[in-house]
């Protein structure tokens, strides 16, 4: 995103738009009226990844247009960054601009923060990390504590990982009264809109309200909207892929106290398999009771911009309820055309997760219909 479309003046504009735009395209499937949940205007991303742009003494964050991907755009300013971001941008730079230990075929800079106020830098580099680099590393978050106390920092390279504190930040949610905490790791997925993300979390929780029985969720991450749910059901049958993701999840329901919920990696199409039971897997064996002993009246989906592939479409079609959050009006709309085959929408949520771009994130809380 050019950060020149970053105009706080036209957000109502921009988002108009973007609610007409999507609201359109699922029009066909009878969708209610959208409740919107806005984003703030600025300081909202906890995420951050720059290139690191070398010409003779000077020493620039940059980014790069889609439309001019070989000329370099340096980053003076980043109004979407949350506070400690912005204010740990400046002053790493000017601490590795006079060291040539640390800028010495610096790649990459990528930053991580938190509502709760831990921050984590990576610094990837073309070299191999000698210890003089991690000495110069240590001095480096020492001076950065006073700015971020809890801050952690990484150094990459090609097959190497130097980890100075974390290789996590632990995140806090309060989601409905209650606060829940999440372990988010370096590199692995985390929504970069942490009050919007809550947003989508206590809309989740609310169509969950009146449900009852088992829960099965596909593609949990870290388990950013398990930990809540799991207040809202007797069981819950969570999976995931990704190997840091399916960690950090086991982690965060252990640092919750959260016992009625079992994580387990699977991708989504080997869910399919087993639920359908043409295909055993030893990695359900984990699970307390045989899979069809479930009471799995409700699925809940947070797929990838790929949307749900034909396979999975059919499986969750079989649910009672089925509550899907997507990061494509694109593929929801394709896989509604299917689902409401067998469901009706009956809630419709837009989440504005990325401001002055074209990106909306959407929440369709689907029923069966009666035979």
């Amino acid at each position: 995103m050019p950060l020149s479309r970053v105009i706080p003046e036209q957000y109502e504009e921009l988002l108009a738009a973007k609610v007409e735009r999507v609201s359109r395209l699922l029009d066909p499937y009878a969708v209610p009226e959208p409740s919107i949940f806005r984003s703030a205007l600025t300081g909202f991303r906890m995420r951050a990844e720059f290139r690191m742009w070398h010409q003779g003494d000077a020493l620039d964050y940059v980014m790069f247009r889609r439309d001019d991907p070989k000329t370099p755009v340096p980053i003076k300013a980043f109004p979407i960054a949350c506070d400690s971001i912005r204010q740990l941008m400046p002053a790493l730079l000017d601490v590795i601009k006079g060291n040539q230990e640390l800028r010495r075929k610096l790649f990459q800079v990528e930053f991580l923060s938190t509502l709760a106020g831990e921050s984590l830098i990576t610094l990837v580099y073309h070299r191999k990390l000698e210890p003089s680099w991690e000495a110069e590393a240590q001095k480096l978050r020492d001076d950065l504590s006073t700015l971020c106390p809890e801050l952690s920092l990484i150094g990459r390279s090609r097959k190497q990982k130097i980890i100075l504190g974390q290789e996590w930040v632990c995140e806090t949610l309060d989601i409905e009264g209650q606060s829940f905490r999440y372990q988010q790791y370096e590199q692995a997925f985390t929504q970069p809109n942490a009050r919007v993300n809550i947003k989508m979390i206590a809309w989740a929780c609310e169509q969950a309200l009146n449900l009852s029985g088992d829960l099965l969720e596909l593609y949990c991450g870290n388990g950013n909207f398990t930990l809540p749910l799991a207040l809202r059901f007797d069981n819950v049958i969570a999976t995931e892929l990704a190997k840091v993701s399916v960690r950090a999840a086991r982690n965060n329901l252990d640092m919750n106290a959260v016992r009625n919920t079992q994580i387990i990696r699977l991708a989504a199409e080997e869910v399919t398999q087993a639920m359908n039971q043409v295909r055993e897997f030893r990695r359900l064996q984990d699970l307390s009771k045989p899979l069809h002993e479930y009471d799995l009246r409700t699925v809940f989906v947070d797929p990838p911009r790929a949307g749900l592939d034909d396979q999975t479409v059919e499986m969750v079609s079989h649910f009672e309820t089925i509550i899907y959050i997507s990061c494509n009006p694109e593929t929801l709309a394709s896989n509604l055309a299917v689902l409401c085959n067998t469901h009706t929408v009956e809630m419709f949520a837009l989440f504005d997760q990325f401001p002055y771009t074209d990106h909306m994130e959407c929440g369709v809380l689907l029923k069966q219909k009666e035979p």
